[in-house]
Parts: C-alpha cells; structure tokens; sequence
C-alpha cells in the first residue's frame, strides 16, 4: 500500500452544512484506508467569514486589525473541529489543529500575513500515530504568538504551503467548481475545462478576479514546484492541474478571459514632470499596503502630464488621503476617483508565440461598441480597463473570439 502524504483543502461551500462534513469525511477515509498519510487544510463553513465581519462592522467602522485576527480566526476552528468529529465518528482517527497549535509562522501582516515557516513536528507525531490531520486554513500566528490571518482566499495559501513543507508532489483543493475553466462557467456557458494549465496563467487569472485559487498559493505551489490539483467535492472526476509549463504539451494561444469590478481608477492631472514626482506617490500607497494595478501616465506636454491608475475599491478609504495631498501639491488640486469600471483580460502563454492577440481583442471591444479607457499587457496577458456595464458583453465576446 502507498504511504505517500496527501494534502487536501476543502473550501467553505464544502463544508457548508454537517452533511457535506460528513461527505467530505467520507472521501478523506477513502485515502485513509488505501495507507495514505492525509492532511487537510479546511475554510470556516459558508458564510461564517462574512457573517463576522459583519458582527464587527455593527459595532466599528474601523476595527484594530489584530482584533479582527482574532475574530475571524473562529470560523476555521468550528470547521476542524466538526470535520474532526466526523472522521472519529467513522471509525478515522483524526486530529485538529489551528495555525497557532501548529506554529504557523507568519510575517506579522495582521489581515493579510505571509507564511514564514511551518514547524512539521506534531504533523508527523499525528501522523506516527496513523491520524489525519486537520489544518484551520487561512492564519498563522507572528513571534509574539499573537494570531495572524493571511487574507480572503488564504486557506488555499495554507494548504500548498502545507503540501511544500511536507514533501508532497499535489495539493487537492476540492471546491464548488469541476476545475479551471476558460470563463466563469456560470456567466459563459461555452466555457471550457482545462485539463492542465501552468503556474504563469492561473497566476494571472487569479490576480485578474477568477476565484478558483488565491493569487498567493499559485505563487507558492510555482515557487515550490507543487502540483495544484483543482477539483469538485461533489464528484470524484479528475479536475484541472495547475503546473510548471514545461511538463504542459499543447499551450492554447488564450486560456482564460475574466474580468475584475473590484476596482477603481484614480485620475491626477496637470502633474509636474520631473524625476521622482511618481515614486514619491507609489511609495506612499505601498507603505499602506495598497496595491496597484494598471498604471498609465500620458506623454508629457508643457512640462506637465496626467497619471491614472487603477486600485482595490477596499483600498479608497486608505489611498484617498495620500492622493488628495499628492494631487494638491503636484497636480491640480483634484484627484478624480472613478468606482465605475472593470478590468477585463485576455490570458495565455500561447501569446508568447502568436502575434496579432492584442489586435484581435481591441477589434472584438470595438466590434461591441465598448470603449477602452486603459490598457496594460505583459507576456501573457493584456488587460483593458472599460465601464462596469460592459463587462459581461466585453467577456462573451472576447471568449468567442479567442476561444469559441
């Protein structure tokens, strides 16, 4: 019998009810009873994450964020619990762990921490004693032991981290989804399933708003070449692998097309055009831990040009005072901040050698009467910021033209 170690993530609509606990218990027992050691990261149940974040927002508008650490970290501690109890209840003997029980070290980043380093060694005592364990995904503790939670998303960065730190060659992370399709499925019904896809595209893609994998476990499983095996919890077909491009035969020329309406274009106009005028703004938004997408600034005319770029609409309240005092001392007193758009994008390896894609995009936006306000491209990918209320029609129509 095989004894290699399994790590598997089972995401919130997984765990949704006790019956779905108990299904999921029931695959785990599977691997279990074929000699295979099994760890499994697990999200809080459905909405829990989003039901105490509103608790809070009732009573403050602005919370301490190591308070919000705390509270937030509940969710996952119910959900281990329970699936640990279901395990036993079947005759799996099974073992329960928060992020601060396993030393989960993180970089202290309260809301949005970077795993440092996981301390394997109650992991492999569980594990001597033919247990599976169970991993509370998205925290981990800083080396004051106070608990850390590492962002929305952060129980898939829990479990590729878990899976590099064990040895293991794929990380299963079980969702509501069959794998990573070219479209959300639920918008483009000609929407296909990849079979396999590299680290490069689903890094992008996730960035670009498809919410099949957080950005950050894409990073990792890349960094540490683990396999991110993506697939359903309600079947046992095989889903979508997640993989190093060289071990990937065919690359199609775009394989996926998403768009963001997360974000926001901020406008600054009439700034002074000298060296270091933009570093000084973006070094003050990244020391706020805002991140910045798309940026263009204009070609410079009468020693003056105009810089816009795009930011998470969570992050306004944090960059508006930053931009408004950068507007007033650089610019012309107003900075114009824009809640209204989407960021659609076209991505592909393939790109890498086919000419003519981004051609191809902007005439199919066109063809839809669907204005392109900016535009940003790297090797893979091109994205077009476009009004909110076109993004749906800019998808469908880039999906049939790239992909049919």
């Amino acid at each position: 019998m095989s004894s290699k170690i399994v790590v598997q993530k089972y995401g919130g609509t997984s765990v949704g009810d006790t019956t779905k606990i108990q299904n999921v218990a029931k695959r785990i027992k599977r691997y279990h009873d074929e000699g295979q050691k099994v760890a499994v990261v697990v999200s809080a149940m459905g909405h829990t994450t989003d039901e105490l974040v509103d608790l809070a927002d009732q009573i403050s508008k602005n919370p301490p964020k190591r308070e919000m650490d705390m509270l937030l970290s509940t969710g996952e501690q119910v959900s281990i619990a329970l699936l640990a109890i279901a395990l036993n209840e079947i005759g799996v003997p099974a073992q329960s762990f928060t992020g601060s029980q396993l030393k989960i070290l993180t970089d202290g980043n309260f809301s949005n921490g970077k795993i440092e380093m996981i301390d394997r060694s109650r992991i492999d005592e569980a594990f001597n004693k033919n247990k599976v364990v169970i991993v509370a995904g998205f925290q981990g503790i800083d080396k004051d032991e106070n608990i850390v939670t590492l962002g929305r998303g952060g129980s898939d960065t829990s479990a590729v981290a878990l899976a590099a730190a064990l040895g293991a060659d794929e990380c299963e992370i079980y969702t509501d989804v069959d794998g990573v399709y070219t479209a959300d499925p639920r918008k483009i019904p000609t929407a296909k399933m990849h079979k396999q896809i590299t680290y490069e595209e689903m890094l992008e893609l996730a960035s670009l708003g498809a919410g099949v994998l957080h950005s950050r476990s894409v990073e990792l499983g890349m960094n540490y070449n683990v396999v991110i095996h993506v697939r359903s919890s309600f079947h046992d077909k095989p889903g979508t692998l997640v993989m190093s491009e060289d071990k990937i035969m065919e690359k199609m020329k775009v394989s996926g097309v998403t768009a963001k309406g997360d974000q926001a274009r901020v406008t600054i106009a009439d700034v002074k055009d000298k060296p270091g005028i933009a570093a000084e703004l973006f070094t003050q938004l990244a020391n706020k831990d805002v991140i910045v997408d798309v940026i263009v600034q204009s070609s410079p005319r009468d020693g003056i040009n105009t810089i816009s770029f795009t930011i998470a609409k969570k992050d306004i309240a944090a960059a508006k005072p930053i931009i408004d005092a950068y507007a007033k001392d650089h610019g012309n007193g107003k900075a114009e901040i824009d809640e209204n758009i989407s960021i659609v994008s076209a991505v592909g390896v393939g790109m890498k050698s086919h000419v003519g894609v981004a051609a191809k995009m902007f005439q199919s936006l066109a063809e839809k009467n669907i204005n392109i306000e900016m535009i940003s491209t790297s090797e893979i990918k091109i994205s077009c910021v476009i009004k909110q209320n076109q993004a749906e029609d800019a998808v469908k129509a880039l999906h049939t033209t790239f992909i049919g």
